[in-house]
């Protein structure tokens, strides 16, 4: 929840022409925005191969008495082609649970957006030795009554909840330890291939100094970013890391 409409399309108008100029891979950098900003994202993303636009929630029913809520629907007919389902903020300050977020998924994938589904343990669940089972209790409340094609849709982002807008990062064999522990719960759920083809990004104060030895990993396919994004600078040379 930063940035008013004009600040918001500024800072993407500077992300947009940086990335035309600099970004030289094959990487995709995907901006999720407030709702008020979703619209015109989208027009100005036109002709940019690179960039695509997203939500950072939805509701969970298809439409309904639900004042103040945005459904998947709307999201879509905007334009925009990805949502983010829950995030750590989400599950911690508006009690999202596993069960509701395999609902707002479903919804989500009916109405053609890719869902960015976020796990993660909190602090407290990391000390008391209990990491791989939240993540993998997440994993299949959430999301693993999906078919194989329904699941192939969906970008998975890891969130250590300790290391987020705290300047805690996990080191990279932390990281690569539970993205190689996804995707090995992925395999075993579906296949290999469905375990291969599926994008694992990490969340949790990656920045451009930190990017490089974290992408570097064999299971960490890229970054949700969050603070980071916010200047637009930093935001396109952590997508650089990629050229």
């Amino acid at each position: 929840m930063n940035l008013d409409y004009n600040e918001g399309l500024g800072l993407f108008s500077e992300i947009t022409n940086m990335i035309k100029d600099e970004v030289t891979g094959k990487q995709e950098a995907v901006v999720c925005s407030p709702f008020i900003h979703l619209h015109s994202l989208v027009q100005m993303a036109k002709g940019y191969t690179k960039i695509s636009v997203g939500a950072q929630n939805a509701h969970q029913a298809e439409s309904g008495a639900y004042t103040g809520e945005v459904s998947a629907k709307m999201i879509h007919s905007v334009g925009a082609a990805y949502v983010i389902l829950g995030h750590s903020e989400r599950r911690q300050y508006f009690h999202e649970t596993n069960e509701l977020l395999a609902k707002k998924t479903d919804t989500a994938l009916k109405h053609d957006l890719k869902p960015i589904f976020c796990i993660g343990e909190t602090l407290q669940e990391r000390e008391a030795n209990k990491h791989f089972d939240i993540i993998k209790s997440q994993l299949a409340e959430g999301v693993f009554h999906l078919d194989a094609t329904q699941f192939g849709k969906l970008v998975i982002a890891y969130e250590p909840v300790w290391a987020i807008g705290t300047g805690v990062t996990a080191s990279s064999e932390q990281a690569q330890e539970i993205h190689a522990f996804i995707r090995k719960e992925i395999a075993a759920k579906y296949n290999q291939q469905v375990a291969d083809d599926t994008t694992i990004l990490y969340g949790g104060s990656c920045n451009p100094k930190n990017a490089p030895e974290l992408f570097a990993q064999a299971d960490i396919d890229g970054g949700l970013i969050g603070g980071a994004s916010l200047k637009s600078r930093d935001f396109v040379d952590i997508l650089k890391v990629f050229n």
